[in-house]
């Protein structure tokens, strides 16, 4: 398993193991004046400045432009590789998935089956073990380590509950009863293996949750 502390590394940082940032070297040669060219580490050095930026402010907080200052490129290289703030937060995090990308597809499609979609999406995604792994490294850090939690619910809440609350046009309470239901399954199978929810296979349980994640989500299988 990978361990956790790829969860718990903007955690770490917020101590102030800070100058990982990546200021560049004043003898540099720029093309700009304060302000690196892309090079070979250059992702690598937004990623050290975006995982102390995370722990210093939070996912809220934080912003392109900041997390380019710190690690001294332009806020266009920022998004060259990460697209936005919340595909650098998964790279942060080593999550499988970027809720931008996810959730439109997720809540695309006959309304009927939005549930029934999401409990297949998150079963099957949580069955492969190396996508798993990082999802259940941030949630044993996020339980233990206040600073993570916060970040880490302000990113679901920005990024996956508002959007598909939106998305789906219902109060946000309804998502984030789904997305409790969703949470609950992964932690009692996957990490406190509760048999027999550890052992059962995918389509059993999309057969037993879809119906009730489908009546949070706005109106039961049968249309009622």
């Amino acid at each position: 398993m990978r361990d956790a502390g790829r969860a718990g590394d903007a955690a770490d940082t917020a101590g102030g193991a800070g100058g990982a940032g990546g200021v560049a070297d004043a003898s540099a040669v720029r093309r700009r004046p304060g302000r690196r060219p892309g090079s070979a580490d250059t992702r690598g050095q937004i990623l050290a400045a975006a995982r102390q930026i995370f722990a210093e402010k939070g996912f809220d907080r934080a912003t392109v432009r900041g997390i380019a200052r710190q690690a001294g490129v332009d806020p266009a290289l920022v998004h060259h590789y990460f697209t936005s703030k919340a595909g650098m937060f998964v790279a942060v995090m080593d999550l499988p998935l970027n809720p931008e990308e996810v959730v439109p597809v997720l809540i695309d499609g006959p309304r009927e089956e939005v549930g029934e979609r999401i409990v297949r999406f998150v079963l099957t995604l949580t069955a492969d073990a190396e996508a798993r792994q990082p999802l259940l490294a941030m949630i044993r850090t996020a339980m233990t380590n206040d600073q993570v939690a916060a970040m880490v619910r302000e990113f679901f809440t920005e990024e996956l509950l508002d959007r598909a609350a939106r998305g789906l046009d219902i109060p946000r309470i309804r998502m984030e009863a789904a997305f409790s239901q969703m949470f609950g399954l992964i932690v009692m199978r996957h990490v406190v293996l509760l048999d027999p929810l550890a052992s059962a296979g995918v389509e059993e349980l999309v057969a037993l949750f879809a119906p009730t994640m489908q009546r949070y989500l706005g109106g039961d299988p049968d249309g009622d």
